[in-house]
């Protein structure tokens, strides 16, 4: 009777609940923000002795794993309960909270949110998990790092200024001039030509003419700014200027049109194996013939079907 008396009275004060009072399935269901902080405080002193006694020597495998389910199970209930007092206009522990650690300071492991605690760390194919994430992680590390490596590399490393080295610029057209040799060489034997055949020149590319192309273009802005400095007496001195680089000009082009003669000449006299006929398009046929064609074509298929 004692007993009976003592429970109904720090149930009065506030201290105890009935036992028929059990805690709600669903967070959503409550609308008191009151009751909310009772049953997440609740929840929080169950996984509080949970976690110590997780750490029992005594207790097996089984258990164990039991164990880590229900607080796993406790911290899920937990974070309702806690949305659920944000969502009432309570305080919102979620913010403040930090990593879990364990009894020596360090994170509490786990995998897509199922956390270890305790002995379940120590458990068969726990710490194998753990070893071989480690083991990933230092991968990844080592992999990023060595990506890394090869960021924000200048214009050198991806060859953009090997123009400007003039023995390189050399080096590769010796070899440029030697694979166009031996091209040459294999198109002759392909084509079964007599060994005395011109072979096409190396096609060189119009640097010259457009350097002097470029250095005329200097000479004439410079003219242009001579003479709006020093007068009519430049003007003069200009004009010259101007006459004499046209005349480079002309004469530059008149040599890469003879070169371009000479290259198409030699290119000629490749093709003498070919005759006309063979050069010329193939004749695509109008809709006529081509009706006519698919025509014919039917025709067979039917004969060939029917064994006519």
């Amino acid at each position: 009777m004692l007993f009976r008396f003592r429970e109904a009275q720090a149930i009065e004060m506030g201290v105890a609940r009935p036992k028929t009072d059990r805690r709600p399935r669903m967070a959503s269901t409550v609308s008191s923000l009151k009751d909310c902080e009772r049953w997440r405080g609740e929840i929080v002193r169950d996984i509080s002795r949970k976690v110590s006694k997780i750490q029992d020597v005594g207790l097996t495998d089984y258990e164990i794993r039991d164990l880590n389910d229900e607080i796993n199970k406790l911290m899920r209930e937990k974070g309702h309960w806690e949305r659920q007092i944000v969502t009432l206009g309570g305080a919102n522990y979620r913010r403040a909270r930090t990593a879990m650690v364990d009894d020596e300071g360090r994170e509490v492991p786990g995998t897509r949110g199922y956390k270890y605690f305790g002995r379940a760390k120590d458990l068969p194919g726990v710490k194998e998990l753990f070893q071989r994430g480690a083991v990933q992680e230092t991968e990844e590390s080592a992999r990023h790092t060595a990506f890394q490596k090869f960021r924000n590399q200048g214009a050198d490393y991806y060859g953009d200024v090997d123009e400007m080295d003039q023995e390189l610029v050399k080096e590769e057209e010796a070899m440029e001039r030697q694979d166009w040799d031996s091209a040459c060489a294999r198109l002759v034997d392909a084509l079964e030509l007599p060994e005395d055949t011109t072979v096409p020149p190396f096609p060189k590319a119009n640097a010259p003419a457009a350097a002097a192309s470029s250095t005329n273009a200097q000479k004439r802005k410079a003219a242009d700014e001579d003479v709006e400095m020093a007068g009519t007496s430049t003007e003069g001195e200009g004009d010259k200027r101007t006459k004499l680089d046209g005349q480079s000009v002309e004469e530059g082009s008149e040599s890469n049109g003879h070169a371009d003669a000479s290259t198409a000449a030699a290119l000629a006299s490749f093709f003498g194996v070919l005759d006309q006929a063979s050069m010329e398009p193939p004749k695509q046929p109008n809709k006529e013939e081509l009706e006519a064609i698919l025509l014919d074509v039917r025709k067979r298929s039917l004969l060939a079907e029917y064994g006519v």
